[in-house]
């Protein structure tokens, strides 16, 4: 029955695939709305994709487990003797044959499939299960390669485990783009990998370098592998380079003008007498640092581009730059790592060094240091503070839209609730949408659903369809033995919290307002003081 069995399951899935195929076409048995038959084909079409990835992730998930299944039979079935390399080259070399796919394409697919077959039950099961797909996949066998078995186990629990707590509006791994869930899956390894970060970041930074490469049509790419905070702070600066050169008599499109600046700073000298050894002094790293109070600082630059400086690779243009590092480590206490808005996770001597050779003002943003989230800072006037936009930098870390990117650098407050609807002007009612999502939100049915102090809007489509939002995921920071034992038993980690408003008659006058609860009074109190 085996062979029979299978061309039967094959011939099923082609017809099926013949009826989707003409429901796509309008030329089903019955139309999807007999309403509104155009309405009803546009959405009905958008259940055919969903369904069309779901069985794709599916498919993906026997073909891991069929070429598993493949190698082991293979090796089972080699003659005595035969070198284990030379076995393992015959069975990528069969399946990219069966395949298509190239030697190294077919060694990559095995190497993912092994992973999933053998370590990661979890990934496995959702992936045939049809809720998350193939490069899902991929990106957990990529974080947990150089994972030890119980730290792979713990990773993939912690997106993957049922029974771990998650707020019910987060957007679900699968239901955000892979290249999302990397930066996600990349922050945790970070921060629970067996081995420091410290360590880690000095051995990688031995292979820094820049890569060059011809590309079609008289153009070519040169690329840099860097520390991050370089490579991030560069980017910055082309950035605002590039928005200061714009304007109405400028023809070149913000992309062009950025790679016009990066191939002017490389082919130029340039005349800043400053350092560009990684010092926050040089050109791209940030100058001014704003410090948070309870568990974390964050270091903010001044924003955009000066009007009247020069825009050549010399200019005294600095670019925005926010680092979050847990007071702890920036006190050199803990080295648990820090973040770098647009990156993810840096060594903490890196963060370190920033905080110190930038620090010129400080602003202090209570985070509670028991789950590493900051908390909210309200405001009743329609303007949004310079230290609300920085919180909504630290609560949503890109633009809220599925999917995209974009850095908080780039984005603009708005207003979930408009101000003219009734809408106040507080965390809760305030997202970051980039530039092309704020205008995509004015100018379509697209609306961003309401949002909380630690958990940005998600958004609902003209279709009436809701896409749930990409949260941060806050940790509670590692606390020295020293501040543990000098902590009063009732604000210690692990703790119950008290309710929020509860004794208000007995807050400082300067904190009442910002409507902290007492115990977050007695936080800010145990780390500054009263005064």
């Amino acid at each position: 029955m085996g062979r029979e069995a299978v061309a039967r399951a094959f011939a099923d899935i082609r017809a099926a695939l013949a009826v989707l195929n003409a429901e796509v076409d309008g030329c089903g048995a019955e139309p999807f709305s007999a309403a509104d038959p155009l309405a009803g084909l546009a959405d009905g079409s958008l259940d055919i994709l969903a369904g069309a990835a779901a069985v794709e992730a599916g498919l993906a998930g026997l073909k891991a487990r069929a070429a598993m299944k493949y190698a082991d039979t293979a090796h089972a079935l080699s003659p005595p003797g035969t070198p284990v390399q030379a076995q393992e080259m015959a069975v990528a070399a069969e399946i990219g044959c069966v395949l298509a796919i190239g030697p190294r394409t077919s060694s990559a697919f095995l190497s993912v499939s092994h992973a999933l077959t053998t370590t990661l039950p979890l990934t496995l099961a959702a992936l045939q299960a049809g809720t998350l797909s193939w490069q899902h996949a991929q990106v957990m066998a990529d974080e947990a390669a150089t994972l030890d078995p119980t730290a792979a186990t713990a990773l993939e629990a912690h997106f993957l485990d049922p029974d771990t707590p998650r707020p019910a509006s987060a957007a679900t791994i699968g239901e955000m783009p892979a290249h999302r869930f990397r930066h996600k899956a990349r922050t945790w390894r970070e921060r629970h990998h067996p081995e420091s970060i410290e360590k880690r970041h000095t051995n990688a930074a031995a292979d820094r370098r820049v890569d060059y490469r011809p590309d079609q049509d008289g153009m070519a790419w040169l690329s840099a592998c860097l520390p991050a905070h370089q490579a991030m702070a560069g980017w910055n600066r082309l950035n605002a380079l590039a928005r200061a050169a714009q304007g109405p008599h400028e023809h070149r499109t913000l992309t062009q003008i950025r790679a016009d600046h990066f191939a002017e700073a490389i082919l130029t000298s340039g005349t800043n007498s400053g350092s560009s050894h990684g010092r926050a002094d040089s050109p791209g790293i940030p100058a001014d640092t704003s410090v948070a109070a309870g568990t974390s600082a964050a270091a903010d630059t001044s924003s955009g581009a000066d009007a009247g400086t020069d825009p050549a690779p010399s200019s005294s243009i600095r670019a925005q730059v926010l680092v979050t590092v847990p007071v702890f480590a920036l006190m050199g206490l803990t080295d648990e790592p820090a973040m770098l808005d647009g990156y993810g996770p840096i060594p903490a001597s890196m963060a370190r060094d920033l905080v110190a050779n930038g620090a010129a003002s400080f602003h202090r943003v209570l985070v509670d240091p028991r789950d590493g989230a900051p908390l909210e800072i309200g405001r009743s006037s329609y303007r949004v503070t310079k230290a609300m936009r920085n919180w909504l930098r630290m609560r949503d870390g890109k633009c809220s839209f599925p999917g995209c990117s974009n850095s908080s650098l780039d984005n603009e407050a708005d207003h979930l609730l408009a101000w003219h609807h009734g809408g106040t002007t507080g965390i809760s009612n305030l997202g970051q949408p980039c530039p092309k999502h704020h205008k995509l939100r004015h100018t379509t049915g697209w609306t961003p659903t309401p949002a909380t102090k630690n958990q940005p809007p998600g958004w609902t489509s003209p279709t009436g369809r809701h896409y749930k939002s990409e949260h941060q995921d806050w940790q509670p920071p590692h606390w020295p033995e020293s501040a543990l034992s000098a902590m009063p038993a009732h604000l210690k980690p692990g703790e119950q919290r008290r309710e929020r408003h509860r004794g208000q008659a007995h807050r400082p006058a300067d904190l009442l307002h910002r409507g902290l609860s007492q115990a977050e009074v007695e936080l800010e109190e145990f780390f500054y003081g009263s005064g």
